[in-house]
């Protein structure tokens, strides 16, 4: 049997049974619990945190012979006060999944074969060096996973728009959020969360919308458990098509979607009750008690995940969903804000250092201060920055061309998936555990994840590290260097090259060696030769 898929032989509880474990009620402050699973007794234990959900859990990895053997959740930290969910507890054992793919691959005569780290990475460079002579940067694109560090996406982010200069870079963190970052711009004038899990301690009432929290946030749903258990419970009202676990612990429930339960003043006075119960079949009593609980509550937080973002009129239910807590001037204040809900912690990365279809630093493309300021940062004339319109997202990358001979896939990752089967180039990798960075969580936490054991992925050994900068060095240089001419306007050409990357270590690894020549283009945001944590710098709604 494969050791990824058996059950730990020490833990706390078994999760799959017992998903969000016994209940320690409260108010204002979360009592801590310690979760833990293991195959084995750890000899050591290193600081990380879990990337399965967007509550992004701080944890200890348990570490035996310079292995992974378990997990424990740390008492200390703010998000989960020890706790860990299913994902968390479990999610660790992939590590030594079978099916990990620990060499690079090439296709040769129709099949993918064995190869060598400088055949790989020889075929990438010539290939992209072919489009960027025959064509232009915009003949490559990048789209890359939920579940890379802040300093692998910054740097991508720096390849891709600063030196590439392409419009075509997107990831899965943008495609399952874009409706949260989209309201976001449109209610606060900037993306990135306005709130805290902390909030949860303090709040009079929980609006989740579209939301699952039970299914999806399994230890934030602990913790509004614990609220309801505890001596002051909030109110909770929950807006799903579905009859859910977290329903079930409603004070109201409605059924069905609803658009603008407190609709603005202007259509609003058209909207009654009754109207609204002819229009979206939901009783009008239950209108009334959820606007009574809404309209008279002192504290209100809310929460909303794929239910609205997945949802007909996505970007317009989730701004009134804004609109509820700035009507009624419950932002901001303990208690009272919006969660809009991530898929992963990850998913906030890409967003904040614009490794997507997004700009850096929250920055937003129609605002010439916000790009007169990247390009000083930078050292690039602003023409040369994709700025004209919004990067391009997936969606225009993939149409129809995914499969199309023409096109060469370089794809890494660290098992073999449906994409992998489709490269001409599969670059393994180091996985979560494996290697060192920060991320950020669904309430905007930074949590550092180090390197916990030796990669299957990626060996770095002295003979790799030299064969890694020997093939690349020149490659990367130029790219971060700028000195390819980007075209202007709505004509990119072909798409040629398409780079789909889970993890970056194998660009990161050495890139230290690349930067010597770099400095003013390296000092962003903090990412210096040494690759530090990122300092970001978010601007308000006016500007």
């Amino acid at each position: 049997m494969d050791p990824s898929f058996s059950q730990p032989g020490i833990q706390s509880r078994n999760s799959i049974e017992d998903i969000w474990g016994p209940r320690t009620p409260y108010v204002h402050e979360w009592p801590v619990r310690v979760d833990v699973a293991a195959d084995d007794d750890p000899e050591r234990w290193v600081q990380s945190a879990c990337v399965l959900c967007s509550n992004g859990c701080a944890l200890d990895i348990g570490v035996k012979n310079g292995k992974v053997v378990g997990v424990r959740g740390c008492a200390t930290d703010r998000v989960n006060k020890g706790r860990l969910g299913p994902k968390g507890l479990y999610g660790w054992k992939a590590i030594h999944s079978k099916d990990r793919i620990t060499h690079p691959l090439i296709r040769r005569n129709g099949k993918l074969e064995k190869a060598s780290w400088d055949e790989a990475m020889d075929l990438v460079v010539q290939k992209s060096k072919e489009l960027l002579s025959r064509l232009t940067a915009h003949s490559i694109a990048f789209y890359t996973t939920g579940q890379l560090f802040l300093e692998e996406y910054y740097a991508l982010a720096l390849i891709g728009k600063a030196g590439l200069q392409t419009v075509h870079m997107d990831g899965n963190t943008r495609v399952c959020t874009a409706i949260a970052a989209a309201s976001m711009r449109e209610s606060f004038g900037s993306d990135g969360q306005p709130t805290s899990h902390t909030d949860i301690d303090y709040t009079d009432c929980l609006f989740l919308v579209g939301h699952n929290m039970a299914a999806t946030q399994t230890v934030v749903w602990s913790r509004v458990l614990d609220r309801i258990h505890g001596p002051k419970p909030p109110k909770l009202i929950v807006i799903d098509p579905r009859y859910s676990e977290t329903a079930s612990k409603a004070d109201a429930y409605v059924e069905k979607h609803v658009v603008g339960l407190q609709a603005l003043e202007k259509t609003g006075s058209e909207h009654t009750t009754e109207k609204v119960e002819e229009i979206t079949g939901v009783a009008a009593t239950k209108l009334q008690q959820a606007a009574q609980i809404i309209g008279t509550t002192p504290t209100l937080l809310s929460t909303a995940l794929q239910g609205v973002y997945q949802s007909n009129q996505s970007t317009a239910s989730t701004c009134e969903i804004n609109n509820i807590n700035l009507m009624r001037r419950l932002i901001r204040k303990p208690g009272s804000s919006v969660l809009l809900m991530n898929g992963q912690p990850t998913a906030q990365n890409n967003r904040e250092v614009g490794c997507d279809g997004e700009s850096p630093g929250f920055r937003n493309h129609q605002n010439p201060a916000h790009f007169d300021e990247l390009a000083e940062l930078w050292n690039l004339d602003k023409i040369r920055i994709p700025h004209w319109n919004e990067p391009t997202h997936i969606e225009n990358m993939l149409k129809d061309i995914f499969t199309q001979p023409e096109l060469f896939v370089v794809c890494q990752d660290i098992y073999w998936t449906e994409t992998v089967a489709m490269a001409d180039v599969v670059l393994s990798d180091a996985q979560w555990g494996e290697k060192t960075g920060c991320f950020t969580t669904g309430d905007r936490t930074v949590h550092i994840s180090h390197k916990a054991s030796l990669s299957r992925g990626w060996r770095n050994s002295a003979r790799t590290k030299k064969l890694a900068v020997s093939t690349r060095r020149i490659f990367l240089t130029r790219l971060l260097l700028g000195r390819y001419t980007a075209t202007q306007g709505g004509q990119h050409g072909p798409l040629g090259v398409l780079f789909v990357l889970r993890g970056l270590q194998v660009y990161l690894a050495h890139i230290e060696a690349c930067l010597t020549a770099l400095n003013p283009v390296s000092q962003v945001y903090g990412i210096s030769a040494s690759l530090t944590p990122l300092n970001l710098q978010h601007k308000s709604s006016g500007e």
